[in-house]
């Protein structure tokens, strides 16, 4: 059993692990590297705006309601909620 399960592992993973390129290919040859390096651009300032705006919660009011089923007369919690400036 424990060889059956080594075997599909093996099938399974060996395509994913022999898929990847070797660490030599991965690198530039010194041929593509450009010949005259020049000083990279002042990056430009980043600008953050704050924008405050007045906190809000939400307030709920709650309360039982007779409804009339079929079944018979039910009672049935409702609730009702809005957003208020705090």
């Amino acid at each position: 059993m424990m060889k059956f399960k080594l075997l599909i592992l093996f099938v399974f993973v060996a395509p994913f692990v022999s898929a990847a390129p070797p660490a030599h290919a991965q690198q530039t040859s010194p041929i593509a590297e450009p010949s005259v390096t020049t000083a990279p651009a002042s990056p430009a300032r980043r600008r953050i705006e704050i924008n405050p705006r007045p906190l809000l919660y939400r307030r709920c009011v709650d309360w039982y309601e007779l409804q009339h089923r079929p079944s018979g007369t039910v009672l049935y919690p409702q609730m009702r909620c809005w957003w208020v400036r705090g």
